[in-house]
């Protein structure tokens, strides 16, 4: 008699993102878990770099994938799912910054300030941490178009054209967005411009 374990089936290779996406497509609900469950601590580790505290987190990433969901036929790429909902996370982001940003000069929210030290890991070099600390010191008081532009660019490690393609704003307008962080982080630090 053969052993059970003989009796096994090798383990499923991986399933890639576009057959996932054909799953979903074809309404396959498992499928869309295992997508959320592949780039959930991505969608959310942007989210927190991107708004600078974790309060908001969990409802952007349940936006974007939500927002992903609803026009997956629309992703010409299905491979590219990944930078694809990055571009998401950065519109809700941007959409939740702006909000905030009214309800504060209107006197309806009080302004939070970034919890510096979270974005810093304990076992980084100490010239990246300082780096970092000085970029979200000034990320706070930036527009919300300019910070984008700073995060993705000065913390993700983006190219221009990525960061353009994420924002949906062309490569010159990115650029103008980072020469205003820029300045503004410069000026934090002493720096004439």
């Amino acid at each position: 008699m053969t052993p059970l374990r003989l009796l096994k089936s090798p383990a499923p290779a991986r399933t890639s993102d576009a057959e996932l996406i054909a799953s979903i497509l074809g309404g396959d609900r498992d499928a869309a878990e295992t997508l959320f469950r592949r780039h959930h601590a991505m969608v959310a580790g942007l989210a927190f770099r991107l708004l600078g505290s974790d309060s908001e987190v969990d409802d952007v990433a349940q936006d974007a994938f939500v927002e992903a969901l609803r026009s997956l036929s629309r992703l010409g790429n299905p491979q590219a799912f990944a930078a694809w909902i990055g571009s998401i996370v950065v519109r809700v982001v941007g959409k939740k910054l702006r909000r905030r940003r009214l309800l504060e000069k209107l006197g309806l929210r009080r302004k939070e300030g970034i919890d510096v030290d979270a974005f810093v890991s304990p076992f980084c070099p100490e010239e990246v941490a300082a780096e970092l600390r000085s970029v979200y010191r000034v990320v706070g008081r930036l527009s919300p178009e300019a910070r984008l532009a700073l995060v993705l660019l000065r913390v993700e490690g983006l190219t221009i054209e990525e960061a353009a393609e994420r924002m949906q704003l062309s490569m010159a307008t990115v650029k103008r967005r980072l020469v205003e962080a820029e300045t503004r982080l410069n000026r934090s630090r002493g720096v004439p411009s």
